[in-house]
């Protein structure tokens, strides 16, 4: 009987040692740290989507990175080639700048949307967010914040692609397409393309700036990114 009272003392030095390498920011259990991790997650995300937004709303932030440039629809890509071997191919061109130029000033309207979903974080959203993968984060923004995002896009680049006259410029390109024979018929919802692609393009480089937060030091450019990432 005495043996059985004694088990659980005994016990007590294994569980200490199994424990002794986890942290007790992972658990929120310090006293704080729970607090400090949520507040570093929040700020990590901060500053990620104002850099992407940064990156993406200038001129030439989708047009000028390959990664992200909006090319022609798949429906078009075989019109395409073939357009710019019969002499249209500056105009292929110039449609293809004018999406993304559309794409470039639709980017600014995500800054609002990033912040109400960062405010909006739960504990265990941040837990997730700091035991996932590399894009944790941005995989949480974008579950919370794409469908509003494609709410607040869609009239933003109609908007963009009429005053870029991104129609003006595909109709003709669609009229010459459907005479020549195998492209008739052609007809892309642009708005629609441009959008889905824009967002595409958003949150992949929403991911590359949470990675180099994870990864790179020299990204961390506030003191609460250094003191809880590292220097």
């Amino acid at each position: 009987m005495r043996r059985a009272y004694l088990l659980p003392w005994l016990l007590v030095p294994l569980l200490l040692t199994a424990c002794a390498g986890l942290d007790v920011r992972d658990f929120g259990l310090d006293g704080g740290g729970g607090d400090r991790a949520e507040e570093a997650i929040r700020e990590a995300l901060r500053v990620g989507t104002e850099r992407t937004v940064e990156r993406t709303g200038r001129e030439d932030g989708y047009w000028g990175n390959a990664l992200i440039r909006i090319g022609l629809p798949p429906e078009l890509e075989q019109a395409g080639d073939t357009l710019r071997r019969v002499g249209f191919a500056s105009q292929v061109d110039d449609l293809e700048r004018r999406m993304n130029r559309a794409a470039e000033s639709a980017a600014q309207e995500a800054v609002s949307v990033f912040v109400s979903a960062i405010r909006g974080m739960r504990p265990e959203d941040v837990y997730g967010v700091l035991r996932g993968a590399d894009d944790a984060a941005t995989q949480y923004l974008r579950d919370a914040s794409e469908s509003t995002l494609r709410e607040r896009y869609m009239p933003i680049v109609q908007e963009q692609m009429e005053r870029a006259d991104v129609y003006r410029v595909y109709q003709p390109l669609r009229d010459a397409a459907g005479r020549i024979p195998g492209l008739s018929g052609l007809d892309v919802d642009l708005d629609r393309y441009v959008t889905d692609h824009a967002l595409d393009g958003l949150f992949t480089i929403l991911a590359d700036e949470e990675r180099r937060i994870r990864e790179d030091p020299a990204a961390r450019t506030t003191q609460l990114l250094r003191d809880y990432f590292g220097q």
